[in-house]
């Protein structure tokens, strides 16, 4: 790959003459790479639905999943594209995929799962962005939580992240986490069904990927 721009020029004329055209080591493994947009406001998730092939959310909440269908399907329509139905789930013939990244922690101990996910939520929720322009706070704020998106924010803003972490219920980080048991993550894992979640995506070590494995296949 050669470049000549009106800054930039690859390879660099005059130079050394060491430089050569770039080519590409990592070959696709299919001729159109499919796009997924990463979004959480409403008008850019239908932007997703309207362009993209795939919707990558974040902090997705099944009980929230009217919201997300009434975006996407605004998407869908202006690009004529099958609409999400009753079902709230995304149309087989849609060729669009929600891909949900969801964090996953085993324990017996509900608290001390849900510790492991606390720091990350008053990350996003608190720290991110500005005060007035956060947009992982505003999917808490639609999810219920303004009340702890305040004070989550006012303590982390304010240097006392450790207590801004302590201050989000355990009800929230269920909402978008799979923590406890297997037992109740698999009972949990439920919700997902039917929404228009089509992938979720998980990460971890080998032996949780496998255990999820099994619960997605068993149930």
């Amino acid at each position: 790959m050669s470049f000549t721009g009106d800054h930039y020029q690859m390879p660099y004329p005059g130079g050394m003459g060491l430089g050569k055209p770039l080519k590409s080591t990592v070959h696709p493994l299919r001729a159109d790479v499919p796009i997924y947009l990463g979004a959480e406001g409403p008008r850019n998730v239908a932007l997703a639905a309207e362009l993209c092939e795939g919707w990558l959310p974040l902090f997705f909440a099944p009980k929230d999943n009217q919201f997300y269908a009434d975006a996407l399907n605004a998407g869908f329509a202006a690009a004529g594209k099958p609409l999400i139905g009753d079902d709230g789930r995304i149309p087989d013939d849609a060729d669009f995929e929600v891909v949900c990244p969801i964090s996953v922690v085993p324990d017996d101990d509900l608290e001390r799962a849900a510790d492991r996910i606390r720091p990350m939520l008053a990350l996003y929720m608190g720290g991110m962005g500005a005060r007035d322009a956060n947009f992982h706070y505003d999917v808490f704020c639609r999810m219920g939580y303004q009340h702890v998106a305040d004070e989550v924010q006012d303590m982390y803003l304010t240097g006392h992240k450790q207590e801004a972490a302590s201050a989000i219920p355990i009800e929230l980080v269920e909402e978008v986490a799979l923590i406890g048991p297997m037992d109740k993550i698999a009972a949990d894992l439920r919700r997902w069904d039917d929404t228009v979640v089509t992938v979720l995506r998980l990460s971890g070590p080998p032996t949780l990927l496998a255990a999820m494995a099994e619960l997605v296949v068993s149930g």
